[in-house]
């Protein structure tokens, strides 16, 4: 039973199969203690931050470090260790044995206490602070429990601290409080005021404190954790309130956690807020059905006022746990790095809260690798154990496996980063499985650039049974990261198979676009009618390859081929295109025609040719052209026209070389339109039309209906009337006859308006002038005689004066104005006079 290796894992627990992560790990204490425990059996330890202590049953004391390593030995007994005491420096040591003797002395110092006992001496504890020479105490348990204290002349005295309750099971000293364990229950002494403040009883008496004994455990200086049996007890140590102390001590003791478990308690020790229980399990064989002791457990648990809530719980093999008790179990902590010491007489275990390594070695375990991979990288500053990229390797090998293939290409794109040889070597570990295809679209293409050969093989790979991402891939790829010649022959090859394919004739296009061979994409785009071919010329300025292919892009797309000729007048000139379009007059027609609608002169020695290509092609635009035009040869035109019976475009040819009245015959004639006729004459406005128009009307009573509906404002309508043969029915004559009394109307109306309004524009402007006039004129100093040109006041104020001032603001002594010929009375002013201006305008011209 005892035949495991010292290398096997002690984390054994019922758990392993769960999904929920365990909180702990373990390791068996090795090294030197393997070689301890081999001929001898672990009675005791104790824990320092720096060291342990480890007590024997054949009265030996071991100093270890950390990992097991035997640093020091002491013989103190030639029986069991029962406990080892270490003060907080780790400077001070006190042991007691089965056969009474106890011992304390300094591990670097040569101070020594040795005493021995008539009974057994199960415990001993050194003050916290015994380094300082005024705290030089410990206590000792037995049947009476002793404090010594060293006195005058280094010499210790002892006096009992309690007696008379059995013997001493348990004592932990921290700060100014001890707790200890008896047969009857937990007490706890106030070393400053030496008050025992409190009893906590056992809860059950019917099991034998030798074989169950009360684990002790202070969480800090005022909380103390008592296991016993299986009951659990948190109590906090809180001061008296002044008014409550009178003969009571200072302080006292509530419970302020209870509560019971599964199993028998051998250990306590806290963790932040939460326990870690060590118990003792006894189960039932099921082959002898007879009890036998089981593995120990270690739980986490989480303390509730009356219960407790199970946060972990593992079962742990241990050498020889089939023979243990739950008195042969002991637990120990570390306070300052969180390390719990499982002590049994054949083995040590250590455990340990499960750091980011661990919980990247559980998610690998569970094959969570995404998960793993998420807190590698959250944690990548404090992991030691693990590397990213190895996680990121072992999670692509995992979806490979399990046959994601695009999953695991995408997942290449992160992992793998800017190493080109994992790449690589990716690469060719989907070729091996088949899957190209499947880490093509995130094999990168800048930073880094893999070897050529890597691209050329994806490429292949598509080109042998996927012409489609064949070509998306020479479309997204730049044309540098492959040998351009060899996919080139490739594919030509390909072509030979299938010549019409019109994907790949596509590609090839590309290809040579990418290899600079624009005249063969050019040719392969004009076949297949790509869209991409003007975009081609202009980005590659192929104009001089295109000379001979006009019509080919013509027919491709006329309307982009017609604005990128004309956009680029000076590559190809206007008359090349024209040239190698005289044998398609109708995409001859189409460039001419954008040409004029651009620049109305720039192809004004085509005019004539466009005449004929209108007529032909585009009838509806002939008569604009001709209109637009100012190089047009109008017999030329007319002659068309005439020719095609155009009856619009040669009336307006007609009226244009001046030939209004054959215009207007053609219209009455070809047309048969009143309207037309009418809105030509109106156009015209030439008393001779209106005559013809009247003449060719006189027997036709449709057209004289139209020309009384709407001559009435261009022809006096009498004229007509009077020409109308009597008898002769006129459709609509009445309404006819009542719209030109309604246009006579409106025209009186009209007019009496615009004279009401002139005369009150008259009469009211006439007021102003009146206003204007009649206002005051200032005359001052700096007004002077417009005939004289001396100051218009004299020097003198109180001589006589006479002034002539006029509405145009000239002044006259009156002197100097001349004598008028004339009988009236009225004078003029004779600057306004001489000027042809009226008497006021200069007033006029002052505002302005």
């Amino acid at each position: 039973q005892e035949t495991r290796s010292n290398e096997e894992s002690t984390d054994e627990s019922e758990e392993d199969e769960s999904e929920e992560e365990p909180k702990l790990k373990y390791e068996r204490l090795s090294n030197g203690v393997t070689e301890i425990l081999q001929k001898d059996a672990a009675s005791c330890m104790t824990v320092h931050e720096k060291f342990l202590a480890l007590g024997t049953h054949y009265g030996k004391v071991y100093l270890l470090d950390v990992q097991g390593n035997i640093t020091q030995k002491f013989d103190v007994s030639a029986v069991k260790i029962n406990q080892i005491s270490l003060d907080e420096s780790g400077e001070h040591m006190g042991v007691c044995s089965e056969d009474g003797k106890v011992q304390v002395f300094g591990l670097y110092s040569a101070e020594e206490f040795h005493e021995t006992f008539d009974c057994p001496i199960k415990i001993v504890a050194v003050h916290p602070q015994f380094v300082r020479s005024h705290f030089k105490q410990f206590v000792t348990g037995g049947k009476k429990l002793l404090l010594y204290e060293r006195g005058w002349m280094n010499r210790w005295k002892p006096s009992v601290l309690h007696e008379g309750e059995g013997n001493i099971r348990n004592v932990k000293w921290r700060g100014h409080l001890i707790a200890w364990a008896n047969n009857m229950g937990v007490k706890i002494l106030d070393m400053i005021s030496k008050q025992r403040i409190t009893n906590v009883p056992r809860d059950d008496i019917s099991l034998r404190p030798d074989m169950y004994p009360c684990s002790l455990c202070w969480k800090d200086n005022l909380t103390l954790i008592i296991g016993w049996g299986n009951s659990v007890k948190i109590c906090s140590v809180k001061e008296r309130h002044a008014s409550e102390i009178r003969d009571l001590p200072n302080r006292y003791v509530e419970i302020v956690f209870q509560f019971d478990t599964e199993f028998y308690i051998s250990g306590l020790a806290p963790i932040c807020d939460q326990l870690v229980i060590l118990s003792y399990v006894k189960e039932i064989s099921d082959k002898t059905a007879v009890e036998c002791c089981a593995r120990p457990r270690l739980d986490i648990v989480q303390p509730l006022p009356e219960s407790c809530e199970e946060i972990s719980s593992d079962a742990l093999t241990v050498r020889g746990f089939q023979e243990n008790e739950c008195r042969d179990y002991h637990l120990e902590y570390s306070e300052g790095e969180s390390l719990f010491y499982i002590i049994s007489p054949r083995d040590v275990v250590v455990a340990k809260e499960r750091d980011q390594d661990d919980h990247i070695d559980w998610l690998l375990e569970k094959k969570k690798y995404e998960e793993a991979l998420m807190a590698a990288e959250i944690s990548q500053k404090t992991i030691k154990k693990h590397k990213i990229l190895d996680i990121g390797l072992a999670y692509v090998n995992h979806l490979v496996e399990k046959g994601e293939y695009d999953l695991a290409a995408r997942k290449c794109q992160k992992i793998l980063g800017k190493n080109t040889e994992l790449w690589e070597f990716e690469v060719y570990k989907f070729k091996e499985i088949g899957q190209l295809k499947a880490i093509s679209p995130y094999l990168p293409r800048r930073d880094p650039v893999l070897k050529p050969l890597i691209y050329e093989m994806v490429l292949h790979e598509f080109l042998e049974s996927d012409y489609e991402g064949f070509a998306t891939l020479i479309k997204e790829w730049p044309g540098d990261l492959y040998n351009n010649t060899i996919i080139v022959q490739a594919v030509v090859d390909h072509l030979k198979k299938d010549p019409q394919n019109r994907t790949l004739l596509r590609t090839l296009a590309e290809l040579y676009t990418y290899d600079q061979r624009y005249g063969r994409a050019l040719e392969i785009y004009l076949t297949l009618r790509h869209k991409d071919v003007f975009q081609l010329i202009h980005k590659h300025n192929l104009f001089s390859s295109i000379r001979d292919k006009i019509v080919l892009l013509m027919d491709f797309d006329s309307e982009k081929a017609v604005d990128m000729l004309l956009d680029n007048e000076d590559k190809i000139s206007i008359d090349r295109v024209v040239e190698e379009l005289e044998n398609r007059p109708e995409l001859q027609h189409v460039y001419l025609h954008k040409l004029f609608k651009r620049d109305h002169h720039k192809g004004q020695r085509y005019h004539e040719k466009q005449i004929s290509l209108y007529a032909e092609y585009d009838r509806p635009n002939l008569l604009p052209f001709l209109r637009d035009s100012t190089h047009c040869p109008l017999e030329k035109a007319l002659e068309i026209c005439q020719q095609r019976n155009f009856v619009e475009e040669t009336v307006y040819l007609l009226s244009r070389m001046g030939n209004s009245r054959s215009a207007l015959k053609m219209i009455m004639e070809e047309l048969q339109d009143v309207d037309k006729a009418i809105e030509f004459a109106k156009e015209q406005d030439d008393g001779e039309l209106w005559e013809d128009l009247i003449l060719y009307s006189i027997d036709k009573p449709p057209f004289i209906t139209g020309l009384l509906n709407n001559i009435g404002t261009h022809v006096d309508p009498i004229l007509l009337i009077h020409r109308i043969k009597e008898g002769m029915e006129i459709p609509n004559l009445r309404d006819s006859l009542v719209k030109i009394l309604q246009d006579y109307n409106l025209q009186i109306l009209l007019r009496e308006g615009c004279k009401k309004i002139l005369v009150a524009d008259s009469l009211s402007l006439l007021k102003k002038m009146h206003r204007t006039q009649m206002k005051g004129v200032l005359v001052d100093e700096e007004n002077i005689c417009e005939s004289c040109l001396s100051p218009i006041l004299p020097s003198d104020a109180s001589k006589s004066f006479n002034v002539v001032v006029f509405h145009c603001r000239h002044m006259f002594h009156k002197e100097c104005l001349p004598v008028s010929n004339t009988v009236s009375p009225v004078q003029f002013c004779n600057i306004c006079s001489a000027k042809h201006r009226g008497p006021g305008s200069a007033i006029l011209e002052m505002k302005k």
